[in-house]
């Protein structure tokens, strides 16, 4: 006989019905993860720097920034070997490193710094180098800081770092220029090797920041969003637009205080030994840094005395444009972002501007720490550094309040 068919209890249809809500709910759970997964990764592209630009900043510029600590804290002190020394004899750093008391050494430290300057210990070459590696290794934090360190505010794909990265780029390459300037000296000194490496890594560090520069312009990424909130824009302060500057108080600084330091700066590069109508006693300054030595003026008395030397003084005319270009370059950057980056559509000036103002403020303080340092010895050359210290100082204070607060 056939078999008789099973009767459809309700309970059978509620059964189905529960496994058949369950699948569902799996679904959308797993859908759901999917789309929070997406929106996270896409977060990440919006906010994190890149990885390869952020490695190739860590050793490029970081190689830089050792030196450049090396030549401020440790002047003298050979840290990359045979070519590494020649570098430093051809700059003639090495006559003030002594490390033969061991720990009792001054070591090229601020502790060789001596309360009057005479002729046999040259304490206006040793600020020349301790300003260079001052300004030195405040450019280079420039770069390293605001990567390494980057802010919950800041974002890669809204395009926050790109004036950081441009400028640097623009300064990496006149530093490279400027050692391949010289090639043929530090050649005859046996440093060729040093600067060919230095140059080298300038330049691609300098390439690498501004294909991602170029690679954020057209990747599509600044129009991503992760919320609908984050692509609202916050009000603008009272009496201030999008082609406003971000802060007047940073802009009247840089002004008198980067704008003089500039001036004596580029004199420095461009024309050094030339003695300048403003500030006073700046022939007092070029004769105790050596410039009158090293680059005597045409038709002077500095001529007829140093002139048939000077070419023997070439390493600290080197060291000495080399300190004048890295103030060039970083007092670059301090105009960029006090003019030329503005608060924008999207009201983000400041994070962009904050960008280089923390790490500005950090590369003041090592120069201002470093005029305080020189500032008994140089009084005994009859050179007051204390209007120096003082403008610098409300300079740094500026720049810390603006850029951490």
């Amino acid at each position: 006989m056939p078999a008789k068919k099973r009767k459809t209890t309700k309970k059978d249809v509620s059964s189905a019905n529960d496994d058949k809500n369950d699948s569902k709910a799996l679904q959308k759970k797993q859908l759901d993860e999917n789309v929070s997964s997406a929106k996270i990764e896409v977060a990440k592209e919006l906010h994190f720097v890149p990885h390869m630009l952020l490695f190739v900043v860590l050793v490029c510029s970081g190689t830089m920034a050792i030196m450049s600590y090396r030549d401020m804290f440790g002047t003298g002190k050979v840290i990359f070997g045979e070519h590494d020394e020649a570098l430093l004899k051809f700059t003639g750093s090495m006559k003030w490193f002594d490390d033969n008391r061991g720990w009792k050494s001054t070591a090229g430290g601020f502790s060789a710094v001596k309360k009057v300057t005479t002729d046999e210990n040259d304490m206006g070459g040793f600020f020349v180098r301790k300003m260079a590696g001052a300004a030195g290794l405040g450019f280079h934090l420039q770069k390293l800081v605001p990567l390494l360190f980057q802010r919950s505010d800041t974002h890669w794909g809204r395009g926050h770092f790109r004036p950081m990265l441009l400028t640097s780029a623009l300064g990496d390459l006149a530093l490279a220029g400027f050692y391949m300037s010289h090639v043929q000296e530090l050649k005859s000194a046996g440093a060729h090797f040093m600067g060919y490496a230095i140059s080298t890594s300038l330049i691609f560090e300098a390439v690498i920041m501004l294909s991602f520069v170029v690679w954020s312009l057209f990747s599509g990424k600044v129009k991503a969003t992760t919320s609908r909130t984050d692509d609202k824009v916050k009000s603008f302060p009272p009496g201030k637009g999008p082609k406003s500057v971000v802060s007047k108080i940073i802009s009247r600084t840089f002004c008198i205080v980067t704008g003089a330091i500039t001036l004596i700066a580029g004199r420095d590069y461009f024309f050094p030994g030339k003695e300048l109508p403003f500030p006073p006693y700046d022939d007092i300054y070029l004769e105790w840094t050596g410039a009158f030595i090293h680059s005597p003026p045409p038709n002077t008395y500095e001529e007829q005395q140093y002139g048939m030397e000077a070419p023997l003084h070439i390493g600290d005319k080197f060291v000495s444009r080399l300190m004048a270009l890295y103030i060039l370059v970083t007092g670059f950057q301090k105009f960029v972002s006090a003019f030329i980056i503005r608060l924008g559509p999207r009201n983000d000036g400041d994070k962009k501007c904050k960008i280089f103002w923390q790490s500005q403020a950090i590369g003041d303080a090592l120069l201002l720490f470093t005029l305080r340092v020189f500032a008994q010895a140089a009084l005994s050359a009859s050179l007051d550094l204390r209007w120096h210290v003082m403008s610098l100082g409300y300079e740094t204070f500026i720049l810390g309040l603006y850029g951490f607060f």
